[in-house]
C-alpha cells in the first residue's frame, strides 16, 4: 500500500484522472495552500489532493454575496466543514497536479490542475492553515471485458450526446476527439455525463475500470431514454468544465 501526505483541497465536484481542474483561489486557506505549493521545485509535481464535498460548504460561509474581498469570512481551515472534517468528505479522491499557479495582484490566484491518481482519504490533519491530508494510492484495474465495454460506452456516449445537441443539429464532438483506451474512455464520460456528484462519485469509486464502464453503460441508455422522451430538457454544453469560486 502506497501512501502521500499532501493539501487538501475540498470541492462541490468530482475530478478524475486526466481532467483538467481550473481553480479560482480567494480564501486565505487556500491561498496559503498555494504559496507553500509554490515553495515545490519547477521540475517537481506540484501535487494536492481533490475530494468531492458530502456534506459542508466548499466556500466557508459569509455575509451574503461571497466571494465578497470585503466580507469577513469564516476562520480556518476546516470553515464550512464542521468540527470533524473527514466525515464532510467522500472517501475517494484524486491527486491534481498543478501545472500552473498565478498569482494576481490581489493575491488570489488562478491555477490550473490535472487529475492523476485516484485516492484513499485515511486521515485529515487540520493544525496548519490548511487541511493536509493521509492518503492512500489506489490501482486502476482493467477488470474484466473493458476493451468490449470501452467501445460499447463510446457508442452510447454518441448517441447521448446527439440527445443533448438536439435542435443545433450537430454533435457537440467527433468521433476523432474521443479516445479508445479504457480507462480513459471511462473518466471522460464519467466527466462529460450530466449526473448529480453522488452519481459522478460512483464512477469514481468503481473498483475497476470495466465496472465503472458497464455502470456508465446503463447510466447512458437510461438518460438518454429520458432525453428522447422529454425533447425539451435543457442541457448544458458537454465541453463546459466548471470552475470552483476558490
Amino acid at each position: 500500500m502506497t501512501t502521500v501526505r499532501l493539501p487538501l483541497f475540498p470541492l462541490n465536484s468530482v475530478l478524475y484522472p486526466g481532467l483538467v481542474l481550473p481553480l479560482n483561489i480567494f480564501e486565505e486557506r487556500y491561498r496559503a495552500m498555494m504559496r507553500e505549493l509554490l515553495k515545490t521545485p519547477e521540475d517537481q509535481p506540484r501535487r494536492f489532493a481533490v475530494v468531492a464535498i458530502r456534506d459542508g460548504h466548499e466556500v466557508a460561509p459569509s455575509a451574503p454575496g461571497m466571494p465578497d474581498p470585503t466580507a469577513l469570512p469564516d476562520r480556518g481551515p476546516t470553515a464550512g466543514f464542521g468540527e470533524e472534517p473527514t466525515k464532510a468528505f467522500h472517501s475517494v479522491g484524486c491527486i491534481a497536479d498543478a501545472a500552473t499557479i498565478r498569482e494576481r495582484d490581489n493575491g488570489t490566484y488562478e491555477v490550473l490542475a490535472t487529475g492523476t491518481t485516484r485516492v484513499r482519504l485515511l486521515s485529515v490533519d487540520a493544525t496548519g492553515p490548511f487541511l493536509v491530508a493521509d492518503l492512500e494510492e489506489l490501482p486502476e484495474d482493467a477488470g474484466d471485458e473493458a476493451g468490449a465495454l470501452a467501445e460499447g460506452v463510446l457508442r452510447a456516449f454518441r448517441q447521448y450526446q446527439k440527445r443533448l445537441a438536439g435542435a443545433r443539429e450537430r454533435s457537440l464532438s467527433t468521433g476523432a476527439d474521443l479516445p479508445d483506451e479504457p480507462a480513459v474512455v471511462s473518466y471522460l464520460v464519467a466527466a462529460a455525463m450530466m449526473l448529480d456528484t453522488p452519481a459522478k462519485q460512483r464512477l469514481l469509486q468503481a473498483p475497476d475500470t470495466a465496472s465503472r464502464l458497464r455502470d456508465e453503460l446503463k447510466l447512458l441508455r437510461a438518460e438518454s431514454a429520458i432525453i428522447r422522451s422529454l425533447p425539451s430538457l435543457p442541457a448544458s454544453e458537454l465541453t463546459r468544465s466548471p470552475t470552483s469560486l476558490n
